[in-house]
Formats: C-alpha cells, sequence, structure tokens
C-alpha cells in the first residue's frame, strides 16, 4: 500500500474515533431531555394519565441555589393533613420532574409530604452538564437543607430516586452531612466506570479500552469530573442509613448484578427487591402491588428504627436478549 493510502487510512481511523468519543460524551453528559409536555405525552401513549391526577393538586413551585451558583427548580406537594416527613423524588437521565409522579401516592398514603425536583439540566433546572451524582450529590443536600430550613429542623426526610436519581441519592451517602432518614434507590449503577464499559463492550460492541479513557479525559476537561469519582458501591459501604435497592430482573441498561453488588456492599439496614419481569426503569409498572408494599414496609421499618436485612421475590437472573436494546443511546432510555 502507497505511503499516501496509509496516511489516509489512519486519519480516517482517528476521525472515526474521535466522532465516536464526541458523540459518547454528548450521550453522557448532554442528551436532550424531555420538557413537562413531552413526559406527560408519553406516559397517555403508554395508557397512564398522571396529568389529570397531578394537575388538580394543589402545589408550590421552588427554587433554590446550588453549591456551584445554578437555580434548581422543584414542585412541593404537601400532606393532606400536617406532618413532618417528607420524601424527596429524584428522576433519571433524559426525563424530568413529572416523572416521577407515579411514585408519589405511596408515599402520600402514608402521610408523606412531596418534593418532586428536577436535576441539574433537566426540566426548569439550569445546568450544562449532567455528573451523574458528582455534583447532583450536593443538589440533594441542598434540597433537605431547604425542606428544614422551611417547614423545621424536626422534618424527616427520606430519597426515592430512579437511574441517574438512584445513583444521584446513593451518591448523597457519601456526604458528611447525609441525615436522611432512608434511602430508596430503583435501578441504580453501582459504578460508573463499569457500567461505562457494559453500555460500551456489552450493548454496543465497541472496544471499551479504547474508548473509555478518551471519554474520560474529555469528561475531565469538559464537565469537571472523571468517571472513577463517582462509585455508590463506596458510598453505601461506610452508610448506616437505611437503603432498599429495586432493580428489575431483565433490565440489560444497568445490570441487575449492580444492585446485588450494592446490597452486599452495604452495611447497617438494608432490603433488595427484584422484581422478575422489570425492565429498566419500570419495575413498578411490572408489579405495583409488590412495589407498593415492599417500599412502604421498608418505609416504616426505618422511620421506627427497626428495618430488617431482607431479599424479596429474588428473581433468578438470566443475560437479557439482546434485541431489547436498541442502539448506541448511552444512559439515553425511556425511564432511565
Amino acid at each position: 500500500m502507497d505511503w499516501w493510502a496509509v496516511v489516509l487510512v489512519a486519519a480516517a481511523a482517528a476521525l472515526a474515533v474521535a466522532g465516536i468519543t464526541h458523540y459518547a460524551f454528548i450521550q453522557m453528559t448532554q442528551m436532550k431531555a424531555l420538557n413537562y409536555q413531552q413526559v406527560f405525552d408519553a406516559f397517555e401513549r403508554a395508557g397512564a394519565r398522571f396529568r389529570e391526577m397531578y394537575e388538580p393538586l394543589r402545589k408550590e413551585e421552588v427554587r433554590i441555589a446550588s453549591h456551584d451558583g445554578l437555580r434548581l427548580h422543584g414542585v412541593v406537594v404537601k400532606a393532606e393533613q400536617p406532618s413532618p416527613k417528607w420524601v424527596i423524588l429524584v428522576h433519571g437521565y433524559t426525563t424530568s420532574l413529572p416523572a416521577s409522579i407515579p411514585f408519589m401516592d405511596m408515599f402520600r398514603e402514608e402521610g408523606f409530604n412531596v418534593l418532586l425536583v428536577d436535576q441539574r439540566r433537566h426540566g426548569k433546572s439550569e445546568g450544562k452538564y449532567t455528573t451523574y451524582g458528582y455534583h447532583e450529590k450536593h443538589d440533594v443536600a441542598a434540597w433537605v437543607r431547604y425542606i428544614k430550613d422551611a417547614y423545621g429542623e424536626n422534618c424527616v426526610v427520606g430519597l426515592h430516586g430512579v437511574s441517574l436519581g438512584g445513583g444521584t441519592v446513593l451518591e448523597y451517602l457519601s456526604l458528611p452531612e447525609a441525615d436522611a432518614k432512608f434511602v430508596i434507590a430503583d435501578c441504580p449503577y453501582s459504578d460508573l466506570t463499569r457500567l461505562m464499559h457494559h453500555q460500551l463492550q456489552r450493548l454496543n460492541h465497541l472496544p471499551a479500552a479504547l474508548f473509555l479513557p478518551l471519554v474520560n479525559a474529555r469528561m475531565r476537561k469538559r464537565a469537571g469530573f472523571t468517571l472513577d469519582q463517582v462509585s455508590p458501591v463506596r458510598s453505601v459501604q461506610s452508610s448506616k442509613i437505611p437503603v432498599m435497592f429495586i432493580h428489575g430482573a431483565k433490565d440489560n441498561y444497568i445490570p441487575p448484578s449492580m444492585s446485588e453488588e450494592l446490597f452486599a456492599a452495604k452495611t447497617g439496614a438494608k432490603r433488595l427487591l427484584l422484581i422478575q419481569d422489570a425492565t429498566h426503569g419500570f419495575a413498578l409498572d411490572a408489579d405495583p402491588a409488590l412495589y407498593k408494599r415492599s417500599v412502604q414496609e421498608f418505609v416504616r421499618e426505618a422511620l421506627a428504627g427497626s428495618p430488617a436485612e431482607s431479599v424479596e421475590q429474588a428473581a433468578e437472573l438470566s443475560p437479557p436478549e439482546k434485541e431489547e436494546f436498541g442502539g448506541f443511546g448511552l444512559t439515553g432510555v425511556p425511564n432511565a
């Protein structure tokens, strides 16, 4: 082969690698998020009319400042009777706070006030990059502080997060000021490096050994954090706050083995719920009665100071069929 042909092939390969690296970085940190209307429309296409349930509720929009100067947005829905109990609902990647509406009733039935939040860069909150809990854990801490400043230091606050939200609420446990009464993480990741390795190598058939270092370097330069700085499994190891892990047995996007790993690493009070027929982010849809009962039992035990270690509906976990995943979209799937 002539030298110029070699140069052209090398240049084309370098451009391809650079293009894939850039695309992966955008997909991981800046994928376009759904606005409120789009989330409600998605619910309605699936036959769920949450807009009709949500819109008549008495609610209050609130805004706070993040530790790095962003304006964060949330909505307060108070309990029917005055209550010191609060739960913060944290949505996943590329959605916004209406995606948390399906989880409201199981807490409102227990007398909780609910705070639905837009994660940074989502919904009506400001922000340029998603950082998978690196910055978002401080946002959660700011929301906890908002509740106690606005409604009294005697408030008890719990957290519930799905996917990115699950990773975020687990990362919150690493903060010295973390004082939530319980944390519920639905389909969370245990370690961001290993999650992205899985999504590149297993789901997209790309050489993770080549692309992860390149993506990581771009994240450090552009978004100010690296993959190894986000590892919820480290956060749970030393936390005494009760944690419930929930995962769908057919989740191939974030493997259910990650919740099993988190459960094994967690010290103190913990519960693991595996839902047999659930895919990513759809554990509640797959078995609403089991999900609701298990969550409410766990919350009651946590508030009473006596949660027991348990594993419920532990399905035999077989690898999901590959055709369940449709393409390259790193971290951008429905209900993520």
